[in-house]
């Protein structure tokens, strides 16, 4: 059974989607005014695994990640640069994909654009005015928060607390500090579309609020983004989803923690932001996957140099594992064994057991990641020249599977010529016969092309470069 961390009840539950066999996800996306940072890195990568998951235990799972392609930062840029919202919007969602597909994060089912849904936004605000938990003033729609009696229920804030330390507002529009604006009035300059309460624009909450209920019904499965986010924009996304409704919005909300740069939070004053671009430059995609992958994904993480390189190196482990596997696969092929470990066998399929407990753990893939581990010190210790081609092929084929999950460990193969694996065989024999003047001469043939020999105690090793 997964059990997955709800934020809202704030405890562990057993994961029962509201429809048999589908899941339906939201993830907030990146608000398209500049390149993406590695802190927004994490919960692409983190909630991209999740879906993969579920999708290898038989789930159908929708997954849907806006663009945020309309706010303050965006009209402020776009103004600075002499550009149109739209444009500069066109233009950081094509960076995105670009560091995206680097990093493996695979498209959504849909990636709604804000300033493509306004329809459904002031659908849903209108009902809300319905209802009398929104109000006009001044051109402008604001959420009524005290007529929801379960604000705060997310967060676990409670609403008078929140309204007594509440600074005086600056908006006299607003009848209480707490509420929000749904709908902006239009200004000079700023995009702006029609409406029944005049031209403007929508406040940042209900566009997830729409776009989500648009895609997934007005009860889904997961939410999922930072921990940055709980409040007040999920918050708020209850208020506005369950006040149009009248009943359940989500059923599991899903947060994950912060990324600390060298043990500090990440700042643009502090001098230690970095984009994922800059990243790039500097470290493999795969790299930057292990790092995140090391960490539950509530917990606070570490991104350093020192943890860049513990990542690398745990990955070439697992790279050295399978061309170890690959290597003893091809030996016990050309050999011809027939041998059979029924024990050994067991094994592997206990350590593919303990990846999926770890993963049934709400997703916790520092102990699933363990596994994948397990299985590369199985490769280490007890595989060699005399393992059964049924054993290593069953490992090789449980380390993809979890990888694969991962994102990791995408490099292809290296395939040997079969001048090469001809030149290795002539090698061996020279060897047994104790012939190393032949030996000597074919490794440097088999250098000449491109290939490099290993001696190891379960026999040679070849290795392209």
């Amino acid at each position: 059974m997964i059990q997955i961390y709800n934020s809202q009840s704030r405890q562990k539950e057993d994961f029962i989607p509201i429809r048999p066999g589908k899941v339906g996800i939201y993830c907030c996306g990146p608000t398209v005014y500049d390149y993406f940072h590695i802190g927004n890195a994490r919960p692409f990568i983190m909630f991209d695994v999740l879906r993969t998951y579920l999708e290898s235990q038989g789930f159908e799972v929708t997954f849907v990640q806006n663009f945020t392609d309309v706010d303050d930062k965006m009209i402020e840029r776009a103004q600075r640069e002499g550009t149109t919202v739209k444009e500069l919007g066109d233009r950081f969602i094509a960076e995105y994909w670009q560091d995206a597909r680097a990093l493996g994060v695979r498209p959504a089912s849909v990636h709604p654009r804000a300033t493509e849904h306004m329809e459904e936004m002031i659908r849903v605000i209108q009902g809300l005015m319905d209802k009398g938990l929104a109000y006009e003033s001044g051109g402008s729609v604001y959420y009524n928060t005290p007529g929801f009696e379960e604000y705060g229920k997310l967060s676990g804030q409670n609403l008078e607390d929140l309204d007594a330390g509440a600074r005086v507002s600056v908006d006299e529009e607003k009848r209480s500090p707490l509420d929000f604006v749904l709908w902006k009035a239009e200004k000079p300059g700023e995009p702006s579309w029609d409406s029944p309460w005049g031209r403007g624009r929508p406040g940042w909450h209900i566009e997830c609020s729409a776009m989500s209920m648009n895609y997934l019904g007005d009860h889904f499965d997961i939410h999922c983004g930072g921990q940055d986010l709980l409040f007040p924009h999920h918050e708020n996304e209850v208020a506005q989803s369950e006040g149009y409704t009248g009943h359940p919005f989500v059923n599991y909300w899903m947060h994950n923690g912060f990324i600390n740069i060298d043990n500090s939070k990440m700042s643009k004053s502090a001098g230690n932001f970095f984009t994922v671009r800059d990243i790039l430059k500097e470290y493999e995609a795969e790299d930057v996957r292990m790092l995140m992958l090391s960490a539950h994904y509530r917990s606070p993480l570490n991104f350093s140099r020192d943890m860049m390189a513990q990542a690398k190196a745990s990955l070439t482990r697992l790279y050295t594992a399978r061309e170890r596997m690959d290597s003893l696969l091809a030996q016990a092929k050309q050999r011809g064994l027939l041998a059979q470990d029924e024990a050994l066998l067991a094994q592997v399929e206990e350590i593919r057991g303990r990846f999926v407990s770890g993963m049934n753990n709400d997703f916790n893939t520092a102990e699933a990641m363990g596994a994948l581990f397990e299985l590369a010190y199985l490769a280490n210790t007890r595989f060699n020249e005399g393992s059964a081609p049924q054993v290593l092929t069953r490992a090789l084929q449980a380390l993809q599977e979890m990888a694969d999950i991962f994102g990791i460990l995408k490099r292809d193969r290296a395939q040997v010529p079969d001048q090469v694996a001809a030149l290795a065989k002539q090698r061996e024999q020279a060897r047994k016969q104790r012939d190393w003047a032949t030996s000597d001469s074919l490794r440097q043939q088999m250098a000449d092309l491109g290939w490099q020999v290993e001696d190891t105690p379960q026999g040679q090793k070849l290795r392209q470069g």
